[in-house]
């Protein structure tokens, strides 16, 4: 192992600091954080979820109780991010959420009330934020989450406990100081896990493999489209599923697709780099709360061997930006920008929101911005859904519809 790849030099920078009051960030926070730097707003990248209850369901007053329980037992909830002495960190704040309406303007709809307020996101304040918007016979619940604090698996977790908080009253308070520090611990020894882990795939044959995996990248020019809407344009499909079509045989096929939809949108003479997050907490660690993904970077080539995808898991904990620093040094011309991003959950490993006795039913809101030219998210649970979104200021809609299209088609294949 290198003594000099990235996640060594930050943990030598980390400690140099000489406190056990903050705590070091992961690979995947690292590049979340980079991200919000670089960003003209300065807004982090959001996670949110979508819940429709019948009107009158919820009281706000007990669903803030039951979200300040939650960051109080749960250390990734109340982490802060900061920048001490030019090295990223996490400092615990106090064990509260953001719990409040998002009023409707003259002419706005619930979700165009959510929408606005999830624009705004601020990158002071908690980490979680529940927002609740009156639709009608409906009123319409998000849970968003500061993606540096969460990832898939974080979800389920947020989802079950804040039903069983609600349901049973549960305070802040109740949870036991010992409990608490119990919990931070095992949160500090799950960063500490993920970032010896990133630092051993941070090798030199790991490296080498990345640098020659991702030299015959041409990525996209970035293209502005002049007076072009804020809002992102969406499509969607769904499609049925034959039995066995999980994560493991189902992929491949889903960045092929996305492939397909690239070379559409960006013609044949580029080789975009895809990005898709994979990854999760390390064998030894316990199943705390968190952002513990990778971004792995695939070349969107036509007709890609399979068999290379799982070469390249096997090197997928290598941290993103070790990987693009490894491409630029073998002479790609790459800046680490994505031209796409894919997701996929397996729905069937998330439990439902149950507040009040009653389950919402989940939906999906479009119209906020996207973190790159386009991204594909594919929920897979009755059936597959595959959902389109693009940056209307980079890509026109009928070439995204028509990149849609030919996603379609290649799943259909």
């Amino acid at each position: 192992m290198q003594s000099s790849n990235i996640t060594s030099l930050y943990l030598t920078r980390y400690r140099r600091l000489g406190t056990d009051a903050l705590l070091p960030v992961t690979g995947a926070q690292r590049r979340f954080l980079l991200a919000r730097r670089m960003d003209p707003s300065g807004r982090p990248a959001v996670v949110p979820l979508f819940f429709a209850f019948p009107s009158g369901t919820l009281d706000l007053a007990r669903l803030r109780t039951a979200a300040d329980r939650l960051a109080a037992a749960h250390p990734a909830l109340r982490a802060r991010p900061e920048t001490l002495r030019g090295t990223p960190v996490q400092r615990m704040g106090d064990p509260v959420a953001e719990v409040r309406r998002a009023p409707r303007q003259p002419g706005e709809s619930a979700a165009d009330a959510l929408l606005r307020t999830l624009t705004a996101w601020s990158a002071e304040g908690p980490p979680l934020r529940l927002y609740l918007a009156d639709d009608g016979p409906e009123e319409i619940l998000a849970v968003a989450m500061d993606h540096a604090v969460c990832d898939e698996q974080s979800l389920g977790a947020v989802l079950a406990d804040l039903s069983a908080a609600y349901r049973d009253r549960l305070r802040p308070e109740d949870v036991e100081p010992r409990a608490a520090a119990e919990a931070l611990q095992g949160y500090r020894d799950a960063v500490h896990l993920q970032l010896d882990a990133e630092a051993r795939a941070s090798s030199g044959e790991a490296l080498a493999y990345w640098a020659q995996r991702l030299a015959p990248l041409r990525p996209a020019a970035p293209a502005r489209r002049p007076g072009a809407g804020q809002a992102a344009g969406t499509a969607q499909a769904r499609l049925p599923v034959a039995d066995g079509d999980r994560r493991a045989a189902a992929f491949p096929v889903l960045l092929d697709a996305c492939a397909d939809a690239a070379r559409v949108l960006y013609g044949p003479d580029c080789l975009p780099p895809l990005g898709y997050p994979w990854g999760g907490r390390p064998a030894a660690a316990p199943p705390v709360l968190g952002c513990f993904l990778n971004t792995v970077v695939h070349p969107a080539a036509p007709g890609a061997d399979p068999a290379a995808w799982w070469d390249d898991l096997d090197h997928a904990d290598t941290p993103f930006d070790e990987v693009t620093r490894a491409a630029r040094a073998a002479g790609c011309e790459w800046s680490g920008a994505l031209d796409g991003l894919l997701t996929f959950e397996d729905l069937g490993h998330r439990p439902e929101l149950v507040l009040g006795g009653v389950t919402g039913r989940e939906t999906h809101i479009d119209g906020r911005p996207v973190q790159g030219p386009f991204a594909v998210s594919v929920s897979y649970g009755a059936d597959l859904l595959v959902r389109m979104t693009w940056d209307r200021a980079a890509v026109a809609d009928g070439l995204a519809q028509e990149a849609f299209a030919r996603l379609l088609d290649a799943l259909a294949r």
